[in-house]
């Protein structure tokens, strides 16, 4: 059986843990106690030397970055498929899960874990404007990409839309008020029992 090692307060860990239960795939989850640096204990870093989640572990292949891990998800067990079949859309969803680690995973992660992990005397301001500032031209640019569609590519329900959700939920947290349309989008997300089961507590 597939195992997980996660923290339910990572977005990255999350969107492995919505695909799975998008594609009711049976998996063993281990949550790692990141506060007492399970993270960093050697066995952990044996599978992942980064130290970081998620990682999994399917009977014995081990990966341990989200994408990769959306990527081998989708390959290995395809239904159902939250990819398109032809190339084309295929191309489109690894391209949404590149500019969101980019253009708004990277610049969130500034914001995120000042606001979640340090007092405000210890903010770095300056960064945290400069990232709000890249978050919201993204956003800007996705709204245009979403058009009249529900969904990033096609009409239906793809690991672009699942990489997405976590980030999405700390909009508020980042001050980011999103257009019309990623709103939209942000909430038929965020309303799927599988973000409503992943939810963080903060």
């Amino acid at each position: 059986m597939l195992r997980l090692h996660f923290h339910p307060e990572s977005p990255y860990a999350r969107r492995v843990h919505i695909a799975l239960l998008e594609k009711g795939i049976d998996f063993e989850p281990v949550v790692l106690d990141m506060a007492a640096r399970a993270h960093r204990a050697p066995e952990y870093l044996a599978l992942n030397p980064y130290g970081r989640v998620p990682t999994i572990d399917d009977d014995g292949f081990v990966l341990y970055e989200s994408a990769a891990i959306l990527q081998y998800v989708e390959a290995t067990r395809p239904v159902p498929a939250l990819a398109p079949a032809e190339a084309r859309g295929r191309a489109l969803v690894d391209m949404h899960l590149r500019l969101c680690d980019l253009q708004m995973a990277r610049p969130m992660g500034i914001i995120i874990f000042a606001k979640r992990y340090l007092p405000e005397e210890r903010w770095d301001r300056a960064a945290m404007a400069k990232a709000k500032a890249d978050i919201e031209k993204h956003v800007a640019i996705v709204e245009k990409t979403l058009g009249d569609r529900p969904f990033l590519v096609g009409d239906s329900y793809t690991l672009a839309d699942v990489t997405y959700a976590p980030f999405l939920q700390f909009l508020p947290l980042m001050e980011v008020e999103p257009p019309p349309r990623v709103d939209a989008w942000r909430t038929r997300l965020l309303e799927r029992p599988s973000a409503i089961a992943t939810a963080p507590e903060r």
